[in-house]
This record gives structure tokens, C-alpha cells and sequence, in this order.
């Protein structure tokens, strides 16, 4: 079993900064990519943020690009992504995931509001 938990939201006026994190514990392997997904509200589209490759390959998605930094730390199992210049349309619940081989885990989220 995989358990993921994001910490670092909260409340940032716009053009601020905040950074969000993803502690992973359990067994992982052949994992493929890991990365964060937004949903501004329950039942709409979830919107794919940022991704990292196990080699180090990242992508953006293009209204975040520029602005929004994905990293990894391989030994403290963190996922790390630093948002600046943050936007009132930035305003989401941010989940982290992890792809391997044998599924997706995700997970439970961390709220970012950004005021006007």
C-alpha cells in the first residue's frame, strides 16, 4: 500500500508564492511518473498540473508554465511543487499522484486560494 500526503496549502494574495508537498511512504516500485493534478471544484474536470519522469523529464501544463517549478527529492520520497506568481484561476485542490506499473495512487489533496 501507498500512502500519499500533500501539505502547503492555504491562502496567498495574488501574484504570491506557495509551495506544496508530497510525502510518500510504502512500497513503491517501477514507478513511471509522479506529479500533481488540480480540481477547482467536486465534480469537474481534474486538470494535470505538472508530471516528473522517474528519469527527470518534467511537463507543464501551458497556463502554468514559467510559474509553477516540479521537483523531486528521491531519498526523502517528497514531490515538491513551487508555485509563484499565483493567479485567483490557480485557485484549486492540488493532488499529488504516483503512476507505477500496478495502478495510480493519490492523494487526499490540500486546498490553494488565491485572493484578488
Amino acid at each position: 500500500q501507498v500512502q500519499l500526503v500533500e501539505s502547503g496549502g492555504g491562502l496567498v494574495q495574488s501574484g504570491g508564492s506557495l509551495r506544496l508537498s508530497c510525502a510518500a511512504s510504502g512500497r513503491m516500485s517501477s514507478i513511471n511518473n509522479m506529479g500533481w493534478y488540480r480540481r477547482q471544484a467536486p465534480g469537474q474536470q481534474r486538470e494535470l498540473v505538472a508530471s516528473i519522469t522517474i528519469g527527470g523529464m518534467t511537463m507543464y501544463a501551458d497556463v502554468v508554465t514559467g510559474r509553477f517549478t516540479i521537483s523531486r527529492d528521491s531519498a526523502k520520497n517528497t514531490l515538491d511543487l513551487q508555485m509563484n506568481s499565483l493567479h485567483p484561476d490557480d485557485t484549486s485542490a492540488y493532488y499529488c499522484y504516483i503512476a507505477m506499473v500496478r495502478g495510480a495512487y493519490w492523494g487526499q489533496g490540500t486546498q490553494v486560494t488565491v485572493s484578488s
